[in-house]
């Protein structure tokens, strides 16, 4: 779980949370956080999915069996998703002229 607790924590610094924020959203006590980032501690599967969705990932992405980051567009309506497809289109034409 060295690899989830990474990405914990990768995730969770991304967002700008402590792990006391982190743990107060999940319901759990902040050295619990600590103990899932160090690999000391497997989270429960309702934790998982707790954790998912708080930081807007998927649980195969938090648990690294899915390598692509999917994006959250819950909440948005269909013209800012495309929008979000759009910029995401246009920093990946970016990225491959800076590669050349």
């Amino acid at each position: 779980m060295v690899e989830f607790g990474r990405k914990l924590r990768e995730l969770r610094k991304q967002k700008g949370l402590t792990q006391k924020q982190l743990a107060d959203l999940i319901g759990v006590k902040n050295s619990i956080i600590s103990f899932y980032e160090v690999g000391d501690r497997t989270p429960s599967p309702e934790i998982i999915i707790k954790l998912a969705a708080t930081l807007h990932v998927s649980s195969d992405y938090l648990l690294g069996i899915e390598k692509v980051e999917a994006i959250d567009v819950s909440g948005l309506d269909e013209n800012d998703i495309k929008l979000v497809r759009s910029l995401v289109e246009r920093l990946r034409e970016k990225n491959k002229l800076s590669l050349r």
